[in-house]
C-alpha cells in the first residue's frame, strides 16, 4: 500500500479510514459503491465534497472503511478523512479545503440524558397546583 494516501475522519461517533490512490473516480465504502451505501444523494454529495472543491472527482479511487454512528455522521466522517488524505497527497490544497471548513473536526456530539429528566433537555411539565 505504498502508493496510497491515508486520512482518518471523525464525526459524532463515526470513524472513517480513507485510502486514496490514483485512478478513475471509483468510490467504495465498506465494500459497496458510495452511491449505494449512502441512501440519499445529499449524503453522497456531502461525503465527496472535498473532491468537488479540489476538482478531482475522476482522478482518484477511494476505498473507505467506516464504523460507528448513523449514515449522516458517517458521511461527515468520510468527508473529513477524504480532506486529510487529499492534504497528504498535496499540501497546496490546504487553503481551499480550510476555507470550506473541511479540515476542522466537528466537535458537536449528542448531549447526554440527565437523571430525573425524560431527555437531555426536556423537563417534566410544571404544575402550579
Amino acid at each position: 500500500m505504498s502508493n496510497y494516501f491515508y486520512g482518518t475522519g471523525r464525526r459524532k461517533t463515526s470513524v472513517a479510514r480513507v485510502f486514496l490512490k490514483a485512478g478513475t473516480g471509483k468510490v467504495v465504502v465498506n465494500s459497496s459503491l458510495s452511491k449505494d451505501y449512502f441512501d440519499s444523494a445529499t449524503l453522497n454529495q456531502l461525503a465527496l465534497k472535498p473532491l468537488a472543491i479540489v476538482g478531482a472527482e475522476s482522478k482518484f479511487d477511494i476505498m473507505a472503511t467506516i464504523k460507528g454512528g448513523g449514515k449522516s455522521g458517517q458521511a461527515g466522517a468520510l468527508s473529513h478523512g477524504l480532506s486529510r488524505a487529499l492534504l497528504e497527497f498535496d499540501a497546496e490544497l490546504r487553503p481551499a479545503l480550510k476555507k470550506e471548513g473541511l479540515l476542522t473536526r466537528d466537535s458537536r456530539m449528542v448531549e447526554r440524558k440527565k437523571t430525573g429528566q425524560p431527555k437531555a433537555r426536556k423537563k417534566d411539565q410544571y404544575s402550579k397546583r
